[in-house]
């Protein structure tokens, strides 16, 4: 059936029509749909070549039935090819939804080839290592704002003039606590199996296998407890936070919030920094916990140790001490997680491409900072006496 109506339509046809004063006009007729054997513009070309005198052209198209795009890029060559010649292309008598679609054509710069392009000159030393600065400071800038209206906001809360919902306190702190229980379980056991292996293997050599129990439960509790859930925080939860803000940054919600006279600071990151900060102790105990678990599997299965004589050393070897240094870098770590990812948040772009960008920078700059905190309270706690 289709063949058929496409055989019942009038082929496309093309007439030129000359005058004495030098005008012309093309008359176009039948269907110039592109399923037809459409003329090419070499047809109109020998029309006009055959006619050397014209100054003029118009089109006739009242004997036209149908048309689509192939008609409209016809004609467009058609007034190229005019202004080529120096003829005066009319476009009046076509229908005024050809003449709309020539038009926006028309608005569209062509390609030029005979645009050479300069190589950019690579910026000097100098140059680049100001813009660096420049971005430094900048940043820093931003960083002391984001802190001081931090501080800010945290004595309000101190004080109960804080205006958060409470509700969505108490949703992230069981996002960011209950809810990423699997997943710390299984990397602290995997780590202390770990740490338990790597000391059974040195340790046999002197016959002192049990005191894998000391290594494995003073590491775990003093830092890689704390440490190991930083991290799966900062990857889960800090990534988190930096994409649900930035987002909000792209669809203007945080603009809206602050034109409702509400601090984004208060209502938005105060209560992630708290939930996290109050949360990351309590995963870094029950970490400790499987990390020694962990350590006591191993022990039990490869170096030969009874599981009670492997839990008696590993309570003699552990102090109260080791535990506040534990606790105390939980709590440094999961303030940095959390303003690592608000912060990252907050400096996001507009667009899609910067949700992703500030969440990988969020999970970046927590982990550095993790280290160095690591480091920087190591030192504190060997200064103090409290290792």
């Amino acid at each position: 059936m289709a063949e058929d109506r496409l055989h019942d339509r009038q082929a496309p046809t093309l007439e030129l029509r000359a005058a004495q004063d030098g005008s012309a006009t093309l008359a176009i007729s039948g269907a110039w749909r592109l399923e037809q054997r459409l003329p090419r513009v070499a047809a109109a070309v020998a029309l006009l070549d055959a006619q050397p005198n014209v100054r003029r052209l118009g089109f006739d198209t009242t004997q036209l039935t149908d048309w689509d795009s192939g008609l409209v890029a016809f004609i467009a060559e058609i007034q190229t090819l005019c202004g080529e010649r120096g003829i005066d292309c009319d476009i009046s008598a076509l229908p005024e939804g050809l003449q709309a679609l020539l038009e926006m054509a028309r608005g569209v710069p062509p390609e030029r080839s005979d645009v050479t392009h300069t190589p950019e000159t690579a910026a000097s030393f100098l140059t680049r290592f100001g813009d660096d600065f420049m971005d430094l400071v900048r940043s820093t800038g931003e960083i002391m704002t984001f802190f001081g209206d931090g501080a800010i906001a945290l004595r309000r809360f101190v004080l109960g003039r804080a205006r958060f919902r409470h509700s969505e306190l108490w949703l992230i702190i069981q996002d960011s606590g209950a809810d990423a229980l699997p997943i710390v379980s299984l990397v602290s056991f995997l780590v202390g199996m770990i740490l338990a292996y790597i000391g059974n293997q040195q340790l046999a050599e002197f016959g002192a296998r049990i005191y894998v129990a000391d290594l494995v439960g003073l590491a775990t509790v003093v830092q890689m407890g704390a440490l190991i859930t930083a991290i799966v925080m900062a990857g889960r939860t800090g990534a988190a936070f930096a994409a649900h803000i930035g987002t909000m940054q792209v669809n203007e919600e945080i603009d809206a919030l602050r034109t409702l006279g509400i601090s984004p600071m208060e209502f938005l990151i105060l209560p992630r920094v708290l939930a996290l900060t109050l949360m990351t102790p309590l995963l870094a105990i029950y970490a400790n916990l499987l990390g020694i678990l962990g350590g006591a599997f191993v022990g039990s299965m490869a170096g030969g140790v009874t599981l009670t004589a492997y839990l008696v050393e590993t309570q003699a070897a552990i102090r109260w001490n080791h535990i506040i240094q534990g606790l105390i870098c939980a709590v440094v770590y999961g303030a940095i997680v959390a303003a690592s990812g608000c912060l990252r948040g907050m400096q996001c772009g507009r667009s899609a491409a910067a949700v992703g960008q500030a969440t990988t920078s969020a999970v970046v700059t927590a982990i550095v900072f993790i280290v160095i905190a690591a480091a920087v309270l190591t030192i504190i706690f060997d200064a103090v006496g409290l290792s």
